[in-house]
């Protein structure tokens, strides 16, 4: 029976082991001879192992939400939807005032019959969501206030949101372990993003700060088959409209092209910029768009088109409406960067031959790597409010290469150190020890390739530090075991009693070690994260090689010697 366990514990050992090495030098995908020579191992522990900022190189940013700009954009917004709301019910409105500076955010709106201000408030809230807001009368003025606390609340989900967008993008673009998180103190909107391995950082700000947003809009002007109307200058535009633009009006410039595109057509060679008139609020946004992808019709580099499909609220929405204008011209809208300001500009016109419900296309004669950005801009939404750089580092490769270099050169000396002292001091017992270290080392870096965890360069500390605690575990065992043998008790039951007796201090040291590594995790940054991730692996392993690696090796040296009756310790 006793026989049997052993050659179970071996078997457990021996695939665990196996299982262990593979994962470390083994490919991850379907192995060929030459993955398992020199040049083929070490290109799989470079694809195996996720190497950190630090030690792969790349870009370190640190940037800051214009929270001050979201609100003030916000309250701008709905200023012009209340008097928009207002006018549309026909309401005695004089005008309305805006504040949106140094910490004050309010909208007055004047009724110029003041018996009916409460019906103005009714029709406005109707429209527009001031349920955040604080509201006042005086004489014939409503005003809504934004509340300090409320500012601290919206700013927070600000940086929220933009999180969640830059965290879509990043994994989007392929960056491999970044590390996205707040930075600073919560007040000062700050984010930090680290992107190891980026040979493009300023692609990846280009495509972070991005607030491109899809608008569909009425283009103003005659039905086809009238060519769409066009100005050649905004004033032109403007002075059609009798000089006022409208609050239900916006002015556009407009690329356009020689054919006037419905959503499914390729367009045509582009024309010199004008302007069109459209309708606002727009039919749908990009808070209703489902996807966008990049298309091309005829393989060519410069001839990509983005195809977009709409959520079925929007879709709903947007059939219903082309139902409504056959025959008329509709503006796909895209929000883009001019002079670091960001503008609606009419990407294609289309014109509406029969109802569309949830599939559309931008076209435009995109490049291939635009048209991709563009797409993703898109799935991922608009940007709450614009980005702000205020720090930025570049890691080399080669101070990687350094960083890696120093970690392994520390390792292998801290483990040269060890097995010399445990050889000198337990004599034979130190080989058992040794074999357990480096079952150790093994087990712990498969366990970070298998949770798919990211090598730092603290990491790598946490490593070094897995040794020395993977060692004080058998110096336990192994002392335990000289108190008993100079008790008096025979080798078998010395191994026994030494186990047994250094387990429960095993186990308290590690316990209470990693409870302080779960903290670090919980609380700490990107590379904390990766010490404490490192050391908590260790630390579990160290359970299974210090203990019951080693204890199975006394084992079969009992098995093999029954009546030993001196142990080399």
């Amino acid at each position: 029976m006793k026989n049997n366990s052993l050659w179970i514990r071996s078997a457990i050992i021996l695939v665990v082991t196996l299982a262990g090495i593979y994962l470390v030098i083994g490919p991850r995908r379907s192995p060929n001879k030459g993955d398992f020579t020199l040049e083929g191992i070490k290109k799989n522990l470079a694809d195996n192992i996720n190497l950190g900022l630090d030690l792969k190189g790349g870009s370190h940013l640190v940037m800051r939400v214009k929270t001050d700009d979201y609100l003030k954009t916000l309250t701008e917004n709905n200023a012009q939807a209340a008097l928009t709301a207002a006018q549309d019910a026909k309401m005695p409105i004089g005008g309305n005032t805006v504040v949106a500076e140094n910490g004050t955010y309010s909208i007055s709106v004047e009724v110029t019959d003041p018996a009916q201000i409460q019906t103005v408030i009714d029709e406005i809230k109707k429209k527009v969501d001031f349920i955040n807001w604080t509201e006042s009368t005086s004489g014939n003025t409503i005003t809504w206030n934004l509340p300090s606390n409320m500012q601290t609340v919206l700013k927070n989900q600000a940086v929220e949101q933009a999180l969640k967008i830059i965290d879509s993008r990043i994994n989007a673009f392929g960056v491999k372990e970044p590390t996205l998180q707040r930075h600073g103190a919560e007040s000062s909107g700050q984010i930090l993003l680290q992107m190891p391995g980026v040979d493009d950082p300023e692609r990846v700000k280009k495509l972070i700060g991005a607030n491109s947003n899809l608008k569909l809009m009425k283009v103003v002007g005659p039905p086809n088959p009238s060519p769409v109307q066009t100005y050649p200058t905004e004033e032109a535009a403007k002075q059609s409209m009798g000089g006022v633009e409208p609050a239900n009006r916006k002015i556009l410039p407009y690329a356009e092209r020689e054919e006037a595109p419905a959503p499914s057509a390729t367009p045509g060679q582009e024309k010199p910029k004008q302007f069109v008139v459209v309708e606002y609020p727009a039919i749908v946004d990009g808070s209703e768009l489902r996807d966008a992808n990049a298309v091309s019709r005829t393989g060519s580099e410069g001839d990509y088109q983005i195809s977009f499909s709409l959520k079925p609220a929007g879709a709903a929405k947007f059939g219903d409406w082309t139902s409504k204008n056959l025959n008329n011209y509709m503006g796909v809208v895209l929000g883009s960067e001019l002079g670091g300001e960001v503008r609606d500009e009419v990407k294609s016109v289309a014109y509406i031959k029969s109802r569309i419900d949830d599939q559309g296309e931008i076209s435009g004669k995109f490049s291939k790597t635009s048209a991709e950005d563009l797409a993703l801009t898109l799935r991922s939404g608009a940007l709450p409010a614009k980005l702000e750089y205020q720090e930025e580092r570049t890691v080399g490769p080669s101070l990687g290469a350094d960083s890696i270099r120093s970690g392994v050169t520390a390792s292998l000396a801290g483990l040269i150190f060890i097995v010399l002292f445990m050889l000198v001091y337990y004599r034979g017992s130190g080989i058992n020890a040794v074999i357990a270290l480096v079952l150790n080392l093994v087990l712990t870096m498969a366990a970070l390739i298998m949770v798919d965890s990211t090598l730092t360069l603290p990491g790598i500390a946490g490593l070094i530090l897995g040794i020395g605690m993977a060692v004080d575990s058998n110096v336990l065992i192994f002392e335990r075991m000289r108190e008993e043998l100079r008790a008096g008790k025979n080798v078998a039951d010395a191994v026994s009693l030494g186990f047994d007796r250094a387990f429960i201090t095993i186990i308290d040291t590690h316990v209470t070690t990693i409870i302080s590594a779960i903290i670090l995790y919980l609380y700490g940054s990107g590379p904390i994260r990766g010490f404490a991730v490192t050391l908590i692996l260790g630390l579990l392993i160290n359970l299974f090689s210090a203990v019951f690696v080693s204890r199975t090796i006394f084992m079969w040296l009992l098995e093999r010697n029954p009546e030993m009756k001196k142990l080399s310790i």
